[in-house]
């Protein structure tokens, strides 16, 4: 189902706070299965060069897209939708972010959702009550730096409205370059900086489009349908159609899971999820193994097995809430971006690599563009996984991300107990 057609964002009365006590049990392998298929991963990739349509199906999976700056192997709003679909155009992503015709209407609006992410247009007006919050957030820096430069703020917006799509460094220069800059706080940023951030997480900005990874400031009204910024949701009536959209994007999780999506805030959690399962739209079940109570959608499918393979980006939603993939699959993953590289145990951006509905290996990956290689730099294996069939199918899918990246091949170094069978692969 398309994003424009989820759950309809209105109020509905609520009957009961009151959670089932009696919990439908769950084996640790359903939960794992239902978790894969609303994520995607029960449905076969398309045959043919994957479409809009096919963008909608898998965003309706989603629900959104987390971006991130670091670009080693691809970004990482790119790569979930690989790991779903197979190769498809990147131009499919970009068109539904950040462009806005007649003919492709924007279906995807930027704003804090896990953190900064992609989400559906119509989702705009379910973030309020977070641009609320960042409202008093900003508000004291907001008045250091218009009691230092009046006048300052409608000057940024001004300049959008005449001129268009803009960058804060190119907002600096259009407004002359005598800015203050500011002497600590917010990283040492100009106050132009400061302020085009400060609107866009109060909602008066948003992305109009990217240049490379750079964001353009818009306003939301030449962006975003005027029906869309026109609609006010009640701050818990928000909170129960995030929760509900995290519970599709899960299918099982506990609580503290589907808060996680969103980010919500405990309390306001607790009560939509408690409104959902009076509602019937959650089903509370114990799953096996698991310390906390959980919860599947009410149209959750548990697939009898689930095949494919897909690599993984350290920001895909399935594994991004680090607790909840070592739960569903006994995998143990941190990022290591920022550990030491000395103390790294499997490398600086490891993709993990899912076979058959399995965690089976990880490789620590760099899209090397100078030397048209996508290199594996450490490879290794599970504990207890079989390796030929990894291998066999890891080197595959390795070759098709390559293509994908507009490589001309897999390079493999030493590092991993996989990585002498790969290298032999992949020749």
């Amino acid at each position: 189902m398309p994003p424009t057609q989820q759950t309809p964002v209105q109020s509905t009365p609520i009957q009961s706070t009151r959670v089932q006590s009696t919990r439908v049990q769950l084996t640790a392998a359903a939960a794992r299965r239902t978790a894969l298929a609303a994520q995607g991963f029960a449905d076969a990739r398309p045959t043919a060069v994957p479409t809009r349509q096919h963008l909608r199906r898998a965003l309706n999976r989603v629900q959104l897209l987390q971006l991130d700056s670091v670009n080693v192997a691809v970004r990482a709003h790119y790569m979930p939708l690989f790991s779903r679909l197979g190769p498809y155009p990147m131009s499919l992503v970009d068109d539904a972010a950040w462009t806005n015709t007649a003919r492709k209407p924007r279906l995807l609006v930027e704003y804090w959702a896990h953190e900064a992410s992609l989400v559906p247009v119509e989702d705009w007006p379910l973030f309020r009550w977070r641009m609320r919050r960042y409202e008093s957030r900003y508000a004291r820096h907001i008045a250091r730096i218009a009691a230092a430069s009046p006048g300052l703020l409608d000057d940024v917006l001004a300049t959008i409205r005449e001129e268009g799509p803009m960058a804060a460094g190119t907002l600096e220069a259009a407004l002359g370059g005598a800015v203050p800059k500011s002497k600590g706080g917010w990283w040492n940023r100009s106050d132009i900086k400061h302020i085009c951030e400060s609107l866009f997480a109060t909602g008066r900005l948003t992305t109009g489009t990217r240049q490379g990874f750079q964001r353009l400031y818009e306003l939301p009204e030449r962006a975003i349908p005027a029906a869309v910024l026109a609609t006010e949701i009640p701050d818990d009536e928000a909170a129960r159609v995030l929760t509900l959209r995290a519970a599709t994007a899960h299918g099982v999780a506990t609580e503290k899971d589907l808060r996680d999506y969103y980010r919500l805030e405990p309390a306001r959690s607790q009560q939509a999820v408690a409104e959902l399962v009076s509602e019937g739209l959650l089903e509370p079940v114990a799953v096996e193994g698991w310390r906390h109570p959980a919860y599947r959608h009410v149209d959750a499918r548990t697939p009898r097995r689930v095949v494919g393979r897909a690599l993984l980006c350290p920001f895909d939603p399935l594994i991004w809430e680090r607790d909840r993939a070592e739960r569903l699959f006994g995998f143990r993953y941190r990022i290591e971006i920022y550990v030491p590289e000395p103390q790294r145990v499997y490398g600086y951006y490891v993709f993990p690599f899912l076979l058959d509905g399995e965690l089976v290996a990880r490789v620590d990956l760099k899209a090397d563009r100078l030397a048209g290689v996508l290199r594996v730099q450490g490879a290794f294996l599970e504990e207890g996984r079989e390796p030929s069939r990894v291998v066999s199918e890891l080197a595959g899918e390795l070759t098709v991300m390559a293509e994908w990246l507009g490589l001309s091949g897999v390079w493999v170094g030493e590092r991993g107990d996989l990585a002498g069978a790969l290298r032999r692969a992949v020749r």
